[in-house]
């Protein structure tokens, strides 16, 4: 930066019964080389869409409602996948091959096209270990559910017949949590087909090993290594004397390698690890053994937790037939995707690469232009460790290349995180998940696989929202990034946030002008900080429900009646017209993004106006501020500077002014839930979900300006100021 920069004197005035801070400057540097990033609209502003209820999917995939989604200015579509989060088989295509004979196993759909697909459903895993993580607590764990004849079973493609690799390098683990400490001094094991040969029992000496897995270590019990397992049933006493322990968790290192009931028709029946129920407690003195664990399907079970599930399951696995993914025909046919190449998943922690192939071969026949494929879908969530998860992505990205060698693969679609994911300590002392995921790439000499980077955002807890959330925003995200390259992203890799809004939970505040503000100082903080390509979630409308501290919540663009019709636009559909629509250019040309700051704060150190500056393909210079304040208006100059040239620089002619404030836009909560409709909200009748009055427009003005003009934000609001630039007298 120009070394005259510097904060000019404050001045309060009261103009029209508004509170004003005059004098200030906000600061462009625009020296050549000094560019913060190069952004194409057209591939890097995008809209994200998910499963959904079956009938959103039929009416909102229509054109009537993508006209109006499309005004928003959001380009590219990813495809979101919730299968893996929710521990379910994708079958992207109803219709393909199962590979046991009878109708069962691992599914294959088919790659040949044929009927359209209009929706594509998840089938529950059978042989699932969790009782519930990061993405799913409903349905429940079959290792404690007073089932011997369920088991849980390990992800056959960890084991040496797939990965090349000693199981030892892959081992694989069920914890169970007993939600307090309690006296004991035994484990019963029901295995299935394979056992455990090798296996160890240990204890976690720390509060909680999933939220907190740094804080503590797992500690074998003394009498809790075994090298010569026998499956069947054991009873382990681990210690003579009973030992106050919440977390146990079994470490399995070598299988049996025994088929299961399924017979050796297929290898993935006969490695890995099963286990059918676990039973923890004390064994007294005369061997009686007491039992603490709570055994039911459902929720209530005592908790486990497992490193990986078997995606072998039958037709009867489908349920829910409610919600769907559109059908890729559906989804690329419908114009949701406005004709350029979409972002498309392939199910990775719960798939298998030939399902995989066979999509990408269906979506090659049917010609619809792809841009990346994301493997997997919060990983993290899922609790795999780092080096299962990259040998999985190895194996797929090998089948997949053998197809497709031009395929753009990337992953792994974090959860919304703001700091660094640890995970428990390699040989090696080791803990970033990312760091040691790159490192297994590398070792392997595959990084070159790894294709771009991508991460989800979801900043904050849905039930304590307050205003001052937003003064965080920006170096939540560029803090974030850092943390991406500190682990080993190559500087020259592309990362995409690839599903973000303000919250994972919904709450009223997406109704408010608080997150039409959130969304601009969201984005451009992430492209200022390099960020390669983000993605508005969810970019379809959907109705309302019963968010945080009972208040209604919506994530989305648009409020809709129970027929999902647009009522009226929200927050973030005005504040995505501007950054998409005004801000930047849109289209296929670069917007090149430049350093720009302002030394506007409240005396407590938050900055109350951020700024964001670009270089538009029509040479004009676009200042996106965004007014933090909520009472005060903010009147400012705005100096662009360059290196070498003493004079600086300002706006001089005609200059577009773009504003969207509490002028434009005010959300009136209201909200008792109809009780018709439990689920969501009878917005047949005005204002039972509340409503917004004024709803719209933005306020365009044209301003005839000189370098030493003077531009007012509004409190709470949005400005972007365009125009040329032309040096100060």
């Amino acid at each position: 930066m120009h070394s005259s920069f510097k904060a000019i004197a404050i001045i309060v005035a009261v103009c029209g019964g508004m509170n004003v801070l005059q004098g200030q400057t906000v600061n462009v540097d625009i020296t050549p080389g000094r560019a913060l990033n190069h952004v194409v609209p057209q591939k890097a502003l995008g809209g994200g869409v998910d499963r959904i209820p079956v009938e959103a999917i039929d009416k909102t995939l229509t054109k009537e409602i993508l006209d109006q989604t499309a005004s928003s200015g959001w380009g590219p579509i990813t495809y979101r996948q919730n299968t893996e989060l929710s521990v379910e088989a994708w079958h992207w295509n109803p219709n393909g091959s199962w590979s046991d004979p009878s109708g069962k196993g691992y599914f294959t759909g088919n790659a040949t096209p044929g009927a359209a697909i209009r929706y594509s459903f998840g089938y529950v895993l059978p042989r699932r270990g969790f009782t519930r993580n990061g993405g799913v607590d409903s349905g429940y764990s079959v290792l404690t559910d007073g089932d011997t004849n369920t088991f849980w079973k390990s992800n056959p493609y960890l084991t040496q017949k797939f990965t090349g690799e000693s199981d030892a390098l892959h081992p694989q683990w069920v914890l169970i949590d007993l939600k307090k400490k309690e006296a004991i001094n035994s484990l019963r094991i029901v295995w299935g087909e394979p056992f455990a040969r090798k296996y160890l029992i240990q204890f976690w000496t720390g509060e909680d090993p999933l939220g907190q897995p740094t804080r503590g270590i797992w500690e074998a019990l003394p009498n809790g290594v075994f090298t010569q397992g026998k499956g069947g049933e054991e009873t382990i006493r681990f210690s003579n004397e009973a030992i106050p322990i919440q977390f146990l968790r079994v470490v399995m290192t070598e299988s049996s390698n025994t088929c299961d009931a399924d017979g050796p028709s297929d290898a993935r029946n006969c490695v890995g690890y099963a286990i059918r129920e676990l039973y923890v407690g004390t064994t007294t003195s005369n061997g009686e053994f007491h039992d603490l664990v709570r055994h039911t399907p459902d929720q209530d079970q005592t908790s486990t937790y497992c490193s990986s599930v078997d995606p072998w399951h039958e037709p009867a696995n489908l349920i829910n037939t409610h919600q769907a993914h559109p059908g890729f025909d559906l989804f690329f046919t419908s114009g949701v995707t406005h004709g350029l190449p979409a972002m498309i998943p392939i199910s990775l922690i719960y798939g298998q690469p030939e399902d995989a192939v066979a999509q990408m071969r269906y979506l090659a026949a049917r010609h619809y232009p792809i841009s990346y494929v994301e493997m997997g879908e919060e990983v993290d969530g899922q609790f795999m460790s780092p080096e299962d998860y990259a040998a999985l992505y190895l194996q797929f990205a090998k089948a997949l290349h053998a197809f497709d060698p031009s395929l753009k693969l990337g992953g792994p679609a974090f959860e919304g995180v703001n700091e660094d994911i640890s995970t428990w300590p390699d040989e090696q002392g080791r803990i970033s998940w990312l760091g040691r995921f790159l490192n297994y790439l590398k070792q392997h000499g595959q990084l070159n696989e790894l294709a771009f980077f991508s991460f989800e955002h979801y900043p904050f807890d849905p039930c304590k929202f307050s205003w001052a959330e937003l003064y965080d925003e920006p170096q939540l995200v560029s803090h974030i990034m850092q943390v991406w390259h500190n682990d080993g992203i190559p500087l020259d890799l592309p990362i995409f946030i690839t599903e973000s809004n303000l919250s994972s939970g919904a709450s009223e505040a997406y109704f408010d002008n608080f997150a039409g503000l959130w969304l601009a100082d969201y984005i451009g903080s992430f492209l200022s900080a390099g960020g390669n390509g983000v993605y508005f979630f969810h970019y379809l409308p959907l109705q309302s429900y019963i968010g945080c501290n009972n208040s209604i919540g919506n994530f989305g663009m648009f409020r809709v009646d129970a027929n999902y019709k647009i009522i009226q636009p929200l927050a973030q559909f005005f504040s995505s017209q501007i950054i998409n629509t005004e801000w930047l250019q849109p289209g296929a040309e670069v917007n090149t993004i430049f350093p720009a700051s302002s030394l506007v704060d409240d005396g407590a150190g938050h900055k109350m106006v951020t700024s964001y500056a670009v270089l538009r393909p029509d040479k004009q210079w676009s200042i996106l501020l965004v007014n933090r304040d909520q009472d005060v208006a903010h009147t400012v100059s705005i100096a662009f500077h360059q290196a070498a040239i003493e004079n600086s620089f300002g706006f001089r002619g005609q200059v577009e002014s773009i504003a969207f404030g509490k002028a434009q836009y005010q959300w009136h909560p209201s909200g008792t839930m109809s009780m018709s409709h439990p689920n969501t909200l009878d917005v047949q009748k005005e204002g039972r979900e509340g409503y917004a009055a004024p709803d719209g427009p933005i306020l365009r003005t044209t301003i005839s300006a000189t370098p030493k003009t003077t531009f007012t934000i509004p409190a709470a609001s949005i400005l972007v100021l365009r125009g040329v630039i032309a040096t100060a007298d």
